[in-house]
């Protein structure tokens, strides 16, 4: 089982609840906070080098902004940044999130070792998650249906901050800049000409002020 924890959520009553939780159903030696995704990760980092690493990171989706400006700003890009330094972390989410989209995404492209769906049963799940994981195995809360992502098509981060910007008359170099300025990965321009490619196909557009155009009739945008 576990042994070093570190619960990355920006609301401390969440935080307060987690820490509670696994110190009285489980048996961690070392349990540790971070209301903000940089400051997770500079401590994944900092334990990893001084041969102290943690076994498990337990985070959220969506963090507050506040006036203190941040690199990594969402979940999403804390578990990357954590799976480039740290190959074998455990890694448990625990958001409110329940598209099935997204959190198929989170399995496939981040290896995620758990999905947690926040709600009244979730801190019985994610001790049922840790036990799961410790015994090699993956675990999702039983609400979602990964089975359903796989017939729906949506835009994700990416694909909207993509289109908005080509909807703005911005030019795909200038869209590379920006994406890597906000830190969103990948960001090529063969891969922007990658996604507008396969949204040209999906929306069955021509160009991509016909994608836009349709896009925005249709409330995507």
């Amino acid at each position: 089982m576990f042994q070093k924890v570190l619960i990355a959520e920006d609301f401390q009553g969440d935080n307060k609840s987690i820490v509670d939780t696994l110190k009285s159903e489980l048996n961690i030696a070392e349990i540790q906070e971070e209301y903000y995704c940089d400051k997770a990760f500079n401590r994944l980092k900092a334990a990893l080098n001084n041969q102290e690493a943690y076994d498990l990171l337990i985070t959220d989706l969506s963090f507050k902004e506040n006036h203190i400006p941040q690199k990594l700003t969402s979940g999403v890009a804390l578990i990357d940044a954590a799976r480039k330094v740290q190959p074998d972390l455990g890694i448990i989410v625990n958001s409110m999130e329940e598209n099935p989209v997204k959190i198929k995404s989170l399995f496939d492209t981040y290896h995620i070792n758990a999905y947690v769906c926040k709600g009244r049963q979730s801190l019985d799940e994610l001790v049922k998650a840790m036990h799961e994981i410790g015994n090699g195995n993956t675990y999702l809360s039983p609400q979602i249906d990964l089975n359903t992502a796989k017939n729906v098509f949506e835009l994700d981060e990416l694909d909207l901050f993509i289109l908005k910007n080509l909807a703005e008359g911005f030019s795909k170099k200038e869209i590379r800049f920006k994406l890597k300025q906000k830190d969103l990965k990948p960001n090529s321009e063969s891969t922007i000409d990658k996604r507008v490619s396969n949204l040209f196909t999906e929306f069955g557009a021509k160009n991509s002020t016909e994608l836009v155009a349709k896009l925005i009739r249709d409330g995507l945008i």
